[in-house]
């Protein structure tokens, strides 16, 4: 069994994503999509006093270019801004103060030209934190044909992949008689039973930042956290 999953890379997304990175052997970032504005690709949002807040990461991005040449316009102070919205927001949490240094390296110690290169920092950064041991791929080290269903099934083969993850907007293109052509089983994911955690401010809301969950919940919570959800092991938060 060889489980892929292959996705556009986002800005601090939220646990649904990184589950499917731990469900899978291979993670393959398909950044030479079409960037999509006012889209997951340059935002999230976290939990605030006064409701939901959008972090977004402001960029030179059109429609007419693929997210791996979306650049960051640094010209506006985002990451301090972020960095302290966080610290902000989320220090009463805790294990905020667990994360400060991880915090400080991205958006204090670090000038990050692309967005692509931001976004998967984060991404891997947080799975290697979470234990994941998925190898993680560049879309660019594939042979991409230009159709939608064409072009995972090509690097499915290419990784000799045997299952594909896919979350459930996938559904929208995907024809799964290819997939089935082509020995390959499709596997959707379920995002309606994550557990609740003690998270500032009711009502509880699962559609936030992954960043919302470490504060929370710590290192080591999160992991275990991330191990009983269904389909995982068992082991308690």
């Amino acid at each position: 069994m060889n489980k892929i999953a292959i996705l556009q890379s986002n800005y601090i997304p939220w646990k649904g994503y990184f589950h499917i990175i731990k469900k899978v052997d291979h993670f393959v970032f398909l950044d030479t999509a079409q960037y999509t504005q006012r889209d997951w690709r340059n935002r999230n949002q976290i939990k605030t006093p006064n409701g939901l807040l959008w972090l977004t990461v402001p960029t030179n991005g059109s429609q007419n270019v693929k997210i791996n040449d979306v650049k960051i316009d640094n010209s506006q102070n985002w990451s301090a801004d972020h960095f302290h919205t966080l610290e902000r927001c989320y220090a009463c949490t805790p294990h905020f103060e667990d994360f400060r240094a991880f915090l400080q390296k991205i958006y204090v110690e670090n000038t990050w030209e692309y967005l692509s290169d931001l976004n998967r920092y984060l991404i891997v950064e947080i799975s290697h934190l979470l234990e994941f041991d998925t190898e993680f791929h560049l879309s660019t080290e594939f042979i991409l044909p230009c159709d939608k269903n064409e072009k995972i099934i090509s690097v499915i083969h290419q990784l000799a992949g045997t299952h594909y993850i896919s979350g459930p907007s996938a559904k929208s293109y995907i024809d799964e008689d290819i997939f089935a052509i082509n020995d390959i089983r499709l596997e959707w994911m379920d995002y309606t039973q994550y557990p609740v955690y003690e998270q500032p401010w009711q009502p509880f809301v699962h559609e936030v930042s992954i960043l919302d969950l470490l504060f929370c919940l710590g290192k080591e919570k999160a992991i275990r956290y991330f191990r009983s959800l269904p389909g995982e092991s068992n082991d308690q938060i």
